[in-house]
């Protein structure tokens, strides 16, 4: 046990998509007023200033929303992120066996994208790079170290981590405990932290697909009575050859088949089940599944812990919006914790953080019960609701107000932004 105690204002436990995104946020209040931050993280820092980044046909996507954008323009790693990423143009939202269609468009918005897809191994990276080369002493990285202990006190947060290469225990404390460990941190049952959660008997089944056409910028998502079937674009491969993110939503009781099919099965079904507007499917990467639940912290601030990302909600993929709710509710806190800390005040005041919460419990709630309803809606098989629900597809298809409220819900436009102090 080393017994020298390093003292922190804000110790970030998990350097993943969401723990990182929160250290580039606060690295300009840690650079110029001196607020100490400290990462812990389980997986060893590469090093990537000499190495070339090498994607892979199998990386696994994620959807950034046109709001997530402009909060890494102000963490200043939008442009290296911009590289390697997919421009959303249009978003085709269709009902399989029914006419309903709408159709939405970044012209239509005056915007260039209605969002962007990327390889999380390279939001990863750039986010990194960023804070290898820009954080100097700002940020303290601690890895490959894992926290096993957190313990609230009245003054500061103790935090006991376990560095792996080392084998041997360390004491933290800080103002303020940031838990961004995901949504299967143990120590989200250490700390007994309630979640209210509700399973949609559903996994995700994801992968990588070669199209036979050019996807020219467009984001499908295909309703189906099994559930929804979303494409997403990619973009091409270093042979030239072209790839959507596919993102398939199986019943609990058909995944462990569809796993196990061959890749010629695997495409002949997406293919049946997505039509051909994309020409024939030739090639599959590896597939991955997770099961999707409707998940949600009652407890997401305790005096001296936040938790934020997956730890905080889970959500359905059907829009696309987990990750980017996670962005939003960092950039809250980062802006929070700046002011306060330009103010001389304690960071872990519950006061404070329950100011945070508050909010951040609109959005939350709005894109939770929007990811929420429009998958119940469309997974009901009644004719009355079926004729409904494609009448009103075809009403937003014609209607340009509609549209137009949806397109700023999907970019993540329609409520108030923080702005990241010092960025």
């Amino acid at each position: 046990m080393n017994s020298e105690v390093q003292h922190f204002d804000v110790i970030i436990v998990g350097g993943g998509l969401v723990g990182a995104s929160l250290a580039c946020a606060l690295l300009p209040m840690a650079k110029r007023h001196g607020m100490r931050i400290a990462v812990v993280e389980a997986v060893p820092l590469p090093s990537l200033a000499s190495e070339p980044y090498q994607p892979s046909y199998d990386a696994r996507g994620t959807a950034l929303s046109y709001g997530t954008r402009l909060i890494y323009e102000e963490m200043g790693v939008w442009q290296a992120l911009s590289e390697r990423v997919c421009a959303i143009e249009h978003i085709h939202v269709s009902d399989r066996g029914h006419f309903g269609t709408t159709r939405l468009h970044a012209a239509e918005e005056g915007v260039a994208a209605l969002g962007y897809v990327v390889e999380n191994h390279w939001i990863g990276r750039v986010l990194l790079s960023h804070l290898q080369q820009q954080g100097g002493e700002a940020i303290s990285w601690l890895c490959p170290a894992e926290v096993t202990a957190i313990t609230m006190a009245a003054e500061r947060a103790q935090v006991t981590i376990h560095h792996q290469d080392q084998q041997q225990q360390q004491q933290l404390s800080a103002a303020l405990v940031v838990l961004a460990e995901g949504g299967r941190s143990s120590l989200s049952e250490q700390l007994s932290l309630d979640y209210q959660e509700a399973p949609y008997n559903q996994f995700a089944l994801v992968s990588t697909l070669t199209p036979g056409k050019a996807h020219a910028g467009v984001a499908f998502e295909r309703f189906t009575a099994e559930g929804p079937l979303a494409l997403l674009p990619l973009t091409d491969s270093d042979d030239g050859s072209h790839r959507c993110a596919l993102v398939w939503t199986t019943p609990d009781e058909l995944i462990g088949e569809r796993m196990d099919w061959d890749d010629a099965t695997l495409l002949k079904e997406v293919q049946q089940v997505f039509g051909y507007r994309l020409g024939r499917f030739s090639r599959i990467g590896e597939r991955y599944c997770y099961p999707l639940a409707l998940k949600q912290a009652r407890e997401q601030v305790r005096s001296r812990l936040v938790v934020l990302g997956n730890a905080a909600h889970a959500l359905h993929p059907i829009a696309g919006q987990g990750y980017n709710l996670a962005l939003r509710g960092v950039a809250d806190l980062a802006e929070r914790l700046g002011r306060l800390h330009q103010q001389g005040e304690d960071l872990g005041q519950l006061t404070h953080l329950n100011a945070f919460v508050e909010q951040r419990r609109q959005d939350q709630m709005r894109t939770i019960a929007f990811s929420d309803k429009v998958m119940k809606v469309f997974a009901e098989p009644r004719f009355p609701v079926q004729l409904v629900r494609d009448l009103g597809l075809v009403g937003l298809n014609m209607f340009a107000p509609a549209r137009h409220r949806l397109a700023r819900a999907a970019m993540g436009l329609d409520g108030t932004r923080a702005r990241l102090h010092g960025a």
